[in-house]
């Protein structure tokens, strides 16, 4: 995924109301910007940090851009943009980069299924049937360790996808959750069972189910994010 034009520079100034951030420019314009993240952004996040962000041009924005990368308290770069992790997986499945997803026939976004009310991020048909996957987005790292978590704050919405996903692998359908991991410098993903202990406890039994549990980490510049290498799912 390349960013056209490259993203620009700035420093954070705040995050309020959960989608607003304020940011000064490298060249000192004062801006208000959009934060397309639900989360906590728990350390990704502080006071003074280089931020980088997307203008737009478009006349019915209310906001002049929007916060894509930050640089975190830890030194790494994350995708703040949550909006970005299912491009990116789309991205690499269609370029065949996860291999353990790779010679679909077909793929559909936003799929309903189960009894929850629930979408799935992906369905990809197989002449042997169809596999359904979950993306989740994860930024959370951690001083002096290589192992970021997910989630970053209780997420009754990622438990309830693992619900589905395990009723599904029972009924004998191959579901997947992949974590989309768009933080640099990590090597393994685990569940923030210190943070969401219903979520981890989801995971468990989900993977005793049957589903799949998958983790891609991406490189990041202001140039672009991309999918590159397979990490470790640690629990």
């Amino acid at each position: 995924m390349r960013f056209d034009p490259p993203l620009e520079e700035g420093r954070l100034l705040r995050r309020y109301k959960r989608f607003l951030a304020d940011i000064e420019t490298a060249s000192g314009e004062q801006m208000t910007i959009h934060c397309a993240n639900t989360g906590s952004m728990l350390n990704c996040m502080s006071e003074g940090c280089r931020v980088w962000f997307s203008r737009s041009n478009d006349p019915k924005r209310k906001l002049p851009g929007s916060w894509e990368i930050s640089e975190t308290p830890q030194g790494r770069l994350a995708c703040i943009n949550t909006a970005r992790a299912n491009a990116l997986v789309e991205e690499a499945l269609r370029a065949g980069l996860i291999t353990e997803l790779a010679g679909f026939t077909a793929l559909k976004r936003e799929v309903a299924y189960g009894v929850e009310n629930s979408r799935a991020d992906f369905r990809l048909d197989y002449p042997e049937g169809p596999v359904y996957v979950e993306v989740k987005s994860v930024t959370l790292g951690f001083d002096g360790s290589d192992v970021a978590a997910f989630p970053d704050a209780v997420t009754q919405r990622g438990a309830k996808h693992l619900r589905e996903l395990a009723a599904l692998a029972r009924a004998g359908v191959r579901t997947v959750q992949l974590y989309c991991v768009n933080l640099s410098g990590i090597r393994a993903v685990r569940a923030a069972e210190e943070i969401d202990p219903a979520y981890a406890a989801g995971l468990r039994e989900a993977k005793a189910a049957g589903v799949e549990v998958l983790a891609y980490g991406a490189e990041l510049s202001p140039e672009g994010i991309a999918l590159v290498c397979r990490l470790e799912v640690l629990g």
